[in-house]
């Protein structure tokens, strides 16, 4: 096998590749929790002036939002916009289905998975990016499908017309939402 790549070989040094270069990275941007406090700061002021939040609360929620949306790899301007489409940012917020706080995580079907009070903002926002994400990779890894299952749950996504057709318009309306946060950076 003269001139064939060992496979083994070269994912090694991939991955040692990777792990230089963002220790280099994060060296070279500075202290990392500076840079996160600027992103924080950059996603409240856009969430205060794109869904009038007030800037206490905007600037309270940021950081959480970045950080979920870090664990679970999501845009945070995507969950800051399920969040305005779900709650308009009240955290109390409890539907006439039970649904609770800011992304309106439904007890009866998530308790067991997101433990603890659904109208913490902390536990409420780190539940919605989990299902988020848990729904990205269930929906092929399209997002306007994600946001649909979020709504009306895959069953009824891939099974009742008139469920697709009500996950289709909230995922228009999330989008939206999420546009409109990205024209105020």
């Amino acid at each position: 096998m003269t001139g064939a790549i060992n496979l083994r070989h070269f994912f090694n040094y991939f991955a040692l590749g990777l792990v230089l270069f963002s220790f280099v990275g994060c060296a070279s941007v500075g202290n990392p929790h500076d840079a996160f406090q600027l992103r924080a700061q950059k996603l409240a002021t856009g969430i205060h002036k794109a869904y009038a939040v007030p800037k206490d609360k905007a600037s309270r929620l940021s950081p959480i939002i970045l950080q979920n949306a870090d664990v679970y790899r999501i845009e945070p301007e995507l969950i800051a916009a399920l969040i305005q489409q779900e709650s308009s940012y009240r955290s109390n917020a409890i539907s006439p289905i039970g649904a609770m706080g800011l992304t309106q995580v439904v007890p009866r079907f998530w308790q067991k998975t997101c433990p603890g009070d659904l109208m913490d903002e902390v536990i409420n926002i780190q539940c919605g990016a989990m299902i988020l994400s848990s729904y990205f990779k269930s929906a092929g890894y399209d997002w306007f499908k994600t946001l649909g299952y979020y709504n009306v749950g895959p069953t009824g996504y891939e099974n009742i017309p008139y469920y697709r057709d009500a996950g289709n318009r909230y995922a228009k309306s999330v989008f939206k939402y999420q546009q409109q946060l990205k024209e105020h950076f």
